[in-house]
């Protein structure tokens, strides 16, 4: 066999291989099955979801919401795909004591480099409700140890309080809760906005400020209440508190609207504005009913807003684990308000937040 003769063969099999390289190479690139549907999602992201809540730190998002026995966090870098996402169980109610049942409306802020879960529990005796912290030094909140640090107690007197949420200006820490004060007796079961200053993200230093009450229709139905608050900062950084109006067994359920202003002492109750209608409702055709308890979060790029809330998907479902959690983009209009427009359909394709 001449040398040409023998070298054809092997060019041959080089050239395969190169070939058979260079398909591997362009299979791996290739999408997987089913990834063009990532690019949109469908409410509901999940069942039996009350009170959702979701904080942003750098590129990942931590999400709760009400379980009633435990604490658990889900963590993704997607919220189109929650529904994937394994959650981590943080905190489990002890069998007795004042945080043993009803475990609500978590939520977690990372305040001075340390991880904060605030919550709402009882013995079992809805009198005994308060709002408890547990504190994480762990740079990620689904590792570490997590240390039960105790009831907020109000001042002057320690009144019944859930749905806590944290509000800072500057450097200063606020805490704003649903109170009930029974003013007008035991069968009083009126709630209304109430704002601490903080001196620690685990104590209330100052004295309690009622900043709002159940004055409107449409915050009286079932019975009178204003609760879920959670604050939102418009582009230009003005302060809004948005918060959830009448029973939650209601299917007329709605978030409203209050404001700030700017630059102003949030514990002067004058210096906070509510607007007369809700902001948000349900929408029959949609299959919303009871809209409300939310939280809100920026896209992954930073250039849409979104508000994540729950609904049921029926009418006079109630107050119970048929709420399922549903998210929508929203604007802001020429004055700097927050534009939810309607719930948007169950079942309906919805492009998922920008940069996922």
């Amino acid at each position: 066999m001449s040398l040409k003769a023998w070298y054809r063969p092997v060019i041959i099999w080089c050239a395969s291989l190169v070939f058979v390289a260079a398909s591997c190479k362009k299979e791996a690139q290739a999408p997987k099955p089913g990834e063009q549907q990532t690019t949109t999602f469908t409410n509901p992201l999940l069942n039996a979801a009350p009170d959702p809540w979701v904080v942003q730190k750098d590129s990942t998002y931590y999400y709760l919401h009400t379980l009633g026995n435990r604490i658990q966090i889900w963590k993704t870098s997607r919220m189109s795909r929650l529904k994937d996402v394994t959650p981590v169980t943080v905190f489990s109610a002890p069998a007795t004591g004042g945080n043993s049942r009803d475990i609500w409306a978590p939520e977690l802020f990372f305040l001075n480099n340390k991880w904060y879960i605030y919550y709402t529990a009882s013995d079992g005796n809805d009198r005994a409700h308060r709002m408890w912290v547990l504190e994480n030094t762990n740079a990620d909140p689904t590792q570490g140890s997590w240390t039960d640090k105790g009831a907020l107690v109000t001042q002057p007197a320690d009144l019944w309080s859930i749905d806590g949420t944290v509000f800072q200006q500057d450097t200063t820490l606020y805490l704003i809760w649903s109170g009930r004060p029974f003013a007008g007796g035991p069968t009083d079961l009126t709630q209304n906005l109430y704002i601490s200053r903080m001196s620690s993200p685990f104590r209330l230093a100052g004295q309690t400020v009622k900043i709002s009450s159940p004055g409107y229709d449409w915050e009286k139905r079932g019975f009178a209440v204003n609760e879920g608050p959670e604050i939102l900062r418009n582009p230009a950084g003005r302060v809004h508190l948005v918060y959830s109006g009448s029973y939650c067994g209601d299917d007329r359920y709605s978030l409203g609207l209050m404001k700030l202003n700017e630059g102003s002492d949030p514990l002067n109750s004058a210096n906070w504005t509510k607007s007369p209608n809700p902001v948000f409702t349900g929408l029959a055709s949609a299959n919303a009913f009871g809209v409300g308890h939310n939280g809100f979060f920026k896209s992954r790029d930073g250039k849409e807003d979104w508000v994540i809330y729950h609904a049921n998907s029926a009418a006079g479902e109630g107050c119970d684990d048929s709420r399922n959690v549903r998210m929508q983009k929203f604007s802001w209009t020429s004055d700097g308000l927050p534009s939810f427009g309607e719930p948007v359909a169950t079942g309906r394709s919805v492009d998922v937040p920008s940069g996922e």
